[in-house]
This record gives C-alpha cells, sequence and structure tokens, in this order.
C-alpha cells in the first residue's frame, strides 16, 4: 500500500513537472526575449545577462560592417522609455544539439529590420554568442498569393487565436472551440464552455453561436482567455462576453465580463469582435441586434448612451471600467467608447502605431472600414453610405450630434468581417496594409494605409471566392483565413513568387 501511495505522489510530481518545464525552444525565445527587453529601454543588466560573454555584435549598414564586443555594445546604451510601437517577432528558429540560430524581424512605426543570432546552450542556460543586424528596410520582391488548406471540417468557423506557432484555438460558430496541433495535425474539443450558449438555427445558418475567441497578452503566466458568444434566456438572446482560464484542455473560472440587454427574439448583429489595445485594454463591439430600421425607436438604439446595443466599449480585463474612457454622461452605459455602430465585426490593432480599425456591416451596400476614436459617433443610422433595409425610415435629427464619416466604403455590398493589419517579409510589398475578409460573394481584400486614409483596394483571389471569416497572422507572421462554410477551412496563405 505504501509503495503504491509513493508512486502515485511520484507520477504526480513527475507529471507537474513535465507540465511545467519549458522546451529549448522556449529557453531561446526567453533569452532572445530578454535581449530585446534590455534593448528597448536601455536595460544593460538584461542585455548582459542575455550575452555570453564572448559575444560579438555586428551590424550591417550601407555594404560595411561594424563590429562591437560585449563591454563596447553596453557601453552604447542608456535607460529610456519603450517606444510604444515596437514589436519583435521570432520568425525562424533552428536547433542542433547545444547550438541555435534565431531570426527576428523588429517592427517600429516606419520599417521593419531583421536580426540573426547565434545561440550556445551554456552550464547558465542559452545565451547569444553573437548577433548580426541588417539595420536595412526589407525590399520589395515579386507576390504571388496561393492558398493551401490545412484543416476542413469545420463548421463555420469564427475566429482564431494563436497560443503558439504550434497550436491555436479555432471558435466554430455552429461547433466547438477547439484546439488544433499544426505538426500533430490533432485537433481537440475545449470542455467546459458556458451553458447558456445558444446555438444557430438547424439549416438556416443564422448569425447565432459561437464568436471571438481571444488569449491574454500575458496568457503564459494567467492562462486567461476570452469568448463572446450567443447567449440565451426566456426572453431570448444577446451577446455575452466572458473571461475564463484554459486548462487541460477545459474552461474552468468563468467570469461574465459583459452582457448586452436586452435579450430579444431577434438572431442577428451581435457584433462580438474582441482585440486588446496597445493600452492593454479589452475593446468589443455590439450590435444593434434589429434587422431593419422600421424597429428603431424615436431614439435610434445605436445613438441612445443608456442603451448597450450599437456602440463599442473598452474595460479592463477583469471587467472593470478604465478611469480614463470619455465621458457619455450619468446615465450612459459603463464602459462605452464609441456610439453610431450598426453591425461591426472585425476589430484589429497596427503594430507599427498602435491605431485600431473595424469593420462594420451596411445594409444595401454601405460597408465601412473605420478608425477607432475615443467617444466618436459612426453615425448609424442617421447616416449610411448605402441604402436603408426599410427604404421609408427617415431618422430624426438629433440636435448637437457629430458623426465620424468612414475611412473607407464600397460601392458594392463586401460584407467586411475579421480584418488584419499585415506586417513581415513575406508580402513585403504588403507591409501595413489592411486585409480584410468578406462573405459577400466571398473575397479578401487589400487596402493601401497611407496615415489615417485608405487610398486604394484590390480584391484577391477573385478568380477563388471563398467567404471569408478571418485573416489573421501567426506569432512567426504566416498568414491564415477562416472561410465560413458548413466545411470551414484554415487556410495558409503562401506567395509563390520571386
Amino acid at each position: 500500500m505504501k509503495g503504491t501511495v509513493l508512486f502515485v505522489i511520484l507520477f504526480a510530481c513527475f507529471q507537474a513537472f513535465c507540465q511545467n518545464a519549458q522546451t529549448e525552444r522556449q529557453l531561446i525565445e526567453n533569452t532572445i526575449e530578454l535581449y530585446f527587453d534590455g534593448w528597448a529601454t536601455g536595460d544593460t543588466a538584461k542585455l548582459g545577462k542575455a550575452m555570453h560573454a564572448s559575444c560579438f555584435l555586428k551590424n550591417y549598414r550601407e555594404g560595411k560592417f561594424t563590429s562591437f564586443s560585449k563591454s563596447q555594445y553596453l557601453a552604447l546604451f542608456k535607460p529610456h522609455e519603450r517606444p510604444k510601437n515596437l514589436r519583435t517577432n521570432i520568425v525562424a528558429l533552428d536547433i542542433t544539439n547545444n547550438m541555435g540560430s534565431a531570426k527576428v524581424e523588429i517592427i517600429n512605426e516606419r520599417e521593419t529590420f531583421t536580426d540573426y543570432f547565434n545561440v550556445m546552450k551554456t552550464v547558465e542556460g542559452w545565451v547569444i554568442a553573437d548577433k548580426v543586424s541588417t539595420r536595412t528596410p526589407h525590399k520589395t520582391t515579386g507576390i504571388l498569393p496561393q492558398k493551401e488548406t490545412v484543416l476542413d471540417g469545420l463548421k463555420r468557423p469564427w475566429s482564431m487565436a494563436f497560443l503558439s506557432e504550434d497550436e491555436v484555438l479555432i471558435s466554430e460558430k455552429e461547433g466547438d472551440l477547439i484546439k488544433y496541433n499544426f505538426p500533430k495535425k490533432e485537433r481537440i474539443s475545449i470542455k467546459g464552455f458556458p451553458t447558456d450558449l445558444e446555438d444557430s438555427l438547424d439549416g438556416f445558418g443564422d448569425n447565432t453561436g459561437k464568436f471571438e475567441v481571444l488569449i491574454d497578452p500575458d496568457f503564459k503566466s494567467n492562462k486567461y482567455i476570452y469568448l463572446s458568444y450567443a447567449a440565451k434566456a426566456a426572453t431570448g438572446r444577446t451577446t455575452k462576453i466572458v473571461r475564463a482560464v484554459l486548462e487541460h484542455e477545459s474552461l474552468q473560472q468563468i467570469k461574465v465580463l459583459f452582457v448586452a440587454e436586452p435579450f430579444t427574439d431577434q438572431r442577428v448583429h451581435y457584433g462580438a469582435g474582441m482585440l486588446f489595445g496597445v493600452d492593454g485594454k479589452l475593446y468589443f463591439t455590439i450590435g444593434e441586434r434589429i434587422f431593419t430600421e422600421k424597429d428603431e425607436p424615436d431614439i435610434p438604439i445605436a445613438q441612445n448612451v443608456e442603451d448597450k446595443r450599437g456602440k463599442i466599449y473598452r474595460i479592463n480585463p477583469d471587467g472593470t471600467i478604465p478611469k480614463d474612457n470619455p465621458d457619455f454622461g450619468n446615465k450612459a452605459i459603463p464602459g462605452l467608447y464609441a456610439t453610431g455602430i450598426r453591425a461591426a465585426q472585425g476589430l484589429t490593432r497596427d503594430l507599427h502605431t498602435g491605431k485600431i480599425w473595424f469593420s462594420e456591416h451596411g445594409t444595401h451596400q454601405g460597408d465601412e472600414i473605420n478608425l477607432l476614436k475615443a467617444g466618436a459617433n459612426y453615425g448609424w443610422p442617421m447616416k449610411t453610405t448605402g441604402k436603408y433595409r426599410y427604404a421609408e425610415f427617415t431618422p430624426k435629427e438629433i440636435s448637437g450630434n457629430s458623426y465620424t464619416e468612414p475611412v473607407w466604403s464600397w460601392l458594392q455590398t463586401v460584407a467586411p468581417t475579421g480584418l488584419h493589419v499585415y506586417w513581415g517579409t513575406e508580402f513585403a510589398a504588403w507591409n501595413r496594409n489592411l486585409l480584410v475578409g468578406g462573405l459577400s460573394r466571398g473575397s479578401v481584400w487589400r487596402l493601401v494605409i497611407e496615415g489615417e486614409t485608405i487610398k486604394s483596394a484590390e480584391e484577391l483571389f477573385s478568380d477563388d471566392r471563398l467567404r471569408i471569416r478571418k485573416v489573421i497572422q501567426s506569432p512567426m507572421g504566416k498568414l491564415y483565413l477562416l472561410s465560413d462554410e458548413v466545411n470551414g477551412k484554415l487556410i495558409r496563405v503562401k506567395n509563390t513568387g520571386s
């Protein structure tokens, strides 16, 4: 009996060790992250810890190399604030025994650069042996995008969030929340989804079901993920935002952050897009939840600050309200950030500038791309670039209101959904372009951004149309799409050009 108990204890300890032990890849990533933390803030203690004593660093500029020893390099730094819109991404990593190499992209407001690292494993762990910095912006190469199906059999997938380069969470609007492992080609259904989920009507394919899945910026330490979905009650259904701990392929410690009352019998325009801003706040969209303007009250839903519907919100990750949110008055819904929203689903943040862009569905045309600004009123239903579903609808003027014009609108119906500001080198000419998925006719659009304006639009894959629900990049910059189909697909987009 004692032997059995001892075995159980040892086995439990072994399992805990395996779960907590980091892979060699993760240890190298930690070292490189430590280096860039020091580099970005002038913290020579972090820089010094990441580098071996014999480390040499080289900068390549205008055809010449400049070399620095470790001590010479550290002498160049002084403490300073971290640039707000700086991002680094490990785009390639190779390990052979006790040696490794890594390629890292450094993205700032203006350009993208590449650093190359050699690392070695010592008794103190992985350290940087040498580094070469190009300090030369990437050159544009030929682009020929080609789609490759990575996973199919998804039930109208809505959203995805990468846990690592090898694992991703995918929410199926009419199915499960799943975790997919790329190397193993393994698909696991996550247990414990909230029981008040309202499913889509069988065979009808309405807007109802599971929506966004989003991981916390500190997911590695807190295991938090965020979910939006259609929740049901005796009086109908509405959009709900929750936070949960993802542990052992199960949702635990579920906390409700927002419920977009009232519950109604409508099954449309839930909104439900979610995003973390550069400020660490959670932004999310709530649609106005009616099908036709005929059902608008005297003060339209999206214009009424006392009505939760038709808005964009900004809250803290625990559901509390930031003190620096815009002031809409004492009676306004807590967390309110912007008004005048009809049916916005897609939210994305430009990694170069920190600005947030969102897509919005019109009725007959009127599909828009907007730049999110605190306190803005985006006009619905007072203004639209399209036509009303209820042709006789004429909104009454609201005294004192001013409206923010869309940055872009289409002349045709696109039904824009998940969108993404591209970064990286595989499609270098697309860097800082906005990629937008569309449901109508099945499309992917590339919009060229200059400052806060959109200068041009190109439709991609016009000869191979699929309803696209989401556009996203992996941690190492690979470009993916989700197709909105009964047999939905996770699609990798590769550049097969020169």
